[in-house]
C-alpha cells in the first residue's frame, strides 16, 4: 500500500482549490481504485467529489434538454424516467456497461474519464506510451485483438498508441451531441462531444482535453432529435465485457422513405468515441435502404488502419453499422 492523503470536498470550488500536483479526483472509484491497486495510478492526494451536490437529473436551462450532474450514479441515470422516455439510447448504453454492482457505484463524470483497459497499460512491468510516454507500445506487435482500428498512432514511434476508450455511455453521448460542463482554475467552460476525448497524436498519455484540476460538474443533453435511436454492443460475452465494436445511432426517415437525418458514433474502435461523420453525410437524402447503409459504412471505414490481429473489427463495424441503421429504418 502506498500512502496517500484524503480530502472530502464540500463543493466544486472547494475541490478545485484543493487540487494540486499529485492529486486526483475520486468519484465512485470503480476504475481509479483498480488502477491504484495495479500501481498504474499513484496519487499523493485523493480529492473525494462523490458527495458533491451534483447528483441530480433535471431540465436544462433554456428548455427541452436535460442536465445530468456528474455525481449521478450510472444505475440512477439508466433508470431515470426522463432518460428512459426521451433518450432511450443513452439508458441502453449505460446498462450495457460493466455489472449492476459497478453501475451502482460508478458516476457519470467518472465514466467519461475512465482509462483504457489495454493490458499493456495496466501492467506496470511492461512499457506503455500512455503510461510512460516514450517507452514504447508493445501492443502493436503483441496482443491488439481488441484495440484500435481507426485514429490511432501505430507508426508514431515514441508516441505510438493503439488503445481504445472503454465507455459505452460516452459513445451514446457523442451521438447525442452532449455538452460537458467543467470547472477549473481558469473558471467554468463547456466542452462539446465529440471534443472532450482526444486521439493519441503526439500525447498518448492524454485521454481528454481537460487541464490539471479541471472537474466535470454536469453533462447537458440537447432536446431529443427527431427519429428513432438505438445502442448496440458487440462483445465477447453477454455481460460485463467491453465492446469489440459498439454503435449509437439516431435515424430520422421521412414519409417518402428517404433519410432526413442521421447521427452515428462508434465505440471499441478508437482512442476516443468515434463520431462517424462520413457515414452520416453518406446517407443524407438517400433512400433508407440496406445498400445505402452498407455503402455509408464502407465510406466511414475506408479510413480504418487495422493491425494484423484486429482486421476482423472492420467487418464487425461494417456489419453493425448496417444492421443498426436498417433496424431503425423499419
Amino acid at each position: 500500500m502506498r500512502p496517500f492523503a484524503y480530502f472530502r470536498a464540500e463543493d466544486p470550488a472547494d475541490a478545485v482549490a484543493r487540487f494540486g500536483p499529485g492529486a486526483m479526483y475520486l468519484g465512485g472509484g470503480t476504475n481509479l481504485v483498480d488502477l491504484m491497486r495495479l500501481g498504474v495510478a499513484r496519487p499523493g492526494l485523493l480529492v473525494d467529489v462523490s458527495r458533491l451536490p451534483l447528483d441530480r437529473v433535471g431540465p436544462a436551462a433554456g428548455g427541452g434538454g436535460l442536465l445530468i450532474g456528474a455525481a449521478v450514479r450510472n444505475s440512477d441515470l439508466a433508470a431515470h424516467p426522463l432518460v428512459r422516455e426521451r433518450y432511450p439510447m443513452l439508458a441502453r448504453a449505460v446498462l450495457s456497461g460493466a455489472s449492476g454492482q459497478i453501475r451502482n457505484m460508478a458516476t457519470v463524470g467518472g465514466n467519461l474519464l475512465q482509462r483504457t483497459r489495454c493490458a499493456y497499460f495496466q501492467d506496470v512491468s511492461m512499457p506503455c506510451n500512455k503510461r510512460a510516454p516514450g517507452s514504447g507500445c508493445p501492443a502493436i506487435a503483441g496482443d491488439h485483438e481488441n484495440l484500435a482500428i481507426i485514429g490511432h498512432s501505430a507508426g508514431a514511434g515514441g508516441s505510438a498508441c493503439v488503445a481504445t476508450h472503454p465507455s459505452d455511455m460516452a459513445v451514446a453521448l457523442t451521438a447525442l451531441d452532449a455538452r460537458v460542463h467543467v470547472t477549473g482554475a481558469a473558471g467554468d467552460r463547456v466542452i462539446p462531444m465529440p471534443g472532450l476525448h482526444r486521439l493519441p497524436g503526439a500525447e498518448p498519455d492524454r485521454d481528454t482535453v481537460l487541464e490539471a484540476g479541471d472537474l466535470i460538474t454536469a453533462v447537458e443533453l440537447p432536446p431529443p432529435p427527431p427519429g428513432r435511436s438505438l445502442y448496440r454492443k458487440v462483445r465477447e460475452r453477454a455481460s460485463f465485457a467491453f465492446a469489440l465494436v459498439s454503435a449509437a445511432a439516431l435515424l430520422d426517415v421521412a414519409g417518402d422513405g428517404t433519410t432526413r437525418g442521421c447521427k452515428l458514433a462508434l465505440g471499441g474502435v478508437a482512442h476516443a468515441p468515434w463520431r462517424a461523420y462520413t457515414a452520416e453525410r453518406a446517407v443524407a437524402g438517400l433512400p433508407a435502404t440496406a445498400s445505402a447503409f452498407s455503402a455509408a459504412a464502407d465510406a466511414e471505414l475506408a479510413q480504418a488502419r487495422p493491425l494484423p490481429g484486429n482486421a476482423h473489427k472492420v467487418a464487425l463495424a461494417r456489419g453493425l453499422i448496417t444492421a443498426v441503421l436498417e433496424e431503425l429504418s423499419r
